[in-house]
């Protein structure tokens, strides 16, 4: 397993441990108010399906989707009006960090940015910096199919159109060109897996790797602080650290 598949797998599931609920479903209504401003119907609209469906496997209350909905595609008139952005940062050791924004004030989110990375020994990036380091990829988690060995289940995921397969306990992630990932998430879908994941991510083309537990607790105190802000989606970083690394760390 590469380094930045191991870094993303263990960073989810960390997140679903340590995440609030609260904070899981503003971040769900934020993305699903997002995908809703290119359409209210999930049936034309593949952005705000794939949104929903994610919420959903969150456990995301049907009555939170349909305010998110009706929120942004402008059926609420006096609505939150959210923006998308990305920052740029270098981190601790070496690292480098691409970090998904969705906020309603753009002057707030920054200066917030800004005081976490100088609290944990980031410096802010300029433009292209960070983001020319990390790649556009579709991640499809599906779960063991029965009936299925896991060289079944690869050659199976491979004609579906899977780039790369990583297998994580009784699942697989199975990464795809994001030009295809609706489809291919839906082929699976109609083909019987089971899906309990579906997103667009970043991946980096080069991990850093951190054997200290100095550094390591320095990179992850910086993205466990990034995550907890309230406009701040998602954390990708090309850290590379061993689980036990982690563990001892997080002890």
């Amino acid at each position: 397993m590469s380094g930045h598949s191991k870094w993303h797998s263990i960073k989810h599931k960390k997140g679903l441990i340590d995440a609030k609920r609260g904070k899981v479903f503003t971040k769900h209504a934020k993305l699903i108010a997002i995908s809703a401003k290119r359409g209210p119907d999930p049936n034309t609209n593949p952005g705000l399906r794939a949104a929903i469906d994610n919420a959903k496997l969150d456990n995301v209350p049907t009555m939170n989707i349909d305010r998110a909905i009706k929120k942004g595609s402008g059926q609420d008139k006096d609505a939150t009006v959210y923006e998308e952005l990305y920052y740029e940062a270098f981190g601790p050791a070496g690292t480098a960090l691409y970090i998904h924004v969705i906020t309603d004030n753009k002057n707030r989110a920054l200066a917030d940015f800004k005081s976490i990375l100088t609290r944990n020994g980031g410096n802010m990036a300029t433009v292209g910096s960070t983001a020319r380091l990390f790649e556009r990829k579709g991640l499809i988690v599906v779960a063991e199919k029965e009936g299925l060995s896991a060289d079944e289940m690869e050659l199976s995921l491979i004609d579906a159109g899977a780039q790369d397969i990583k297998k994580d306990g009784e699942s697989f992630e199975v990464y795809v060109n994001p030009l295809q990932f609706t489809s291919i998430r839906d082929s699976l879908k109609n083909s019987g897996f089971s899906v309990e994941k579906a997103e667009i991510i970043f991946l980096p083309f080069q991990s850093v790797k951190v054997t200290d537990e100095s550094s390591g607790k320095k990179v992850l105190n910086l993205i466990d602080a990034l995550e907890e802000n309230e406009d701040i989606s998602d954390v990708y970083c090309n850290v590379e650290m061993d689980e036990s690394l982690i563990s001892k760390i997080e002890e």
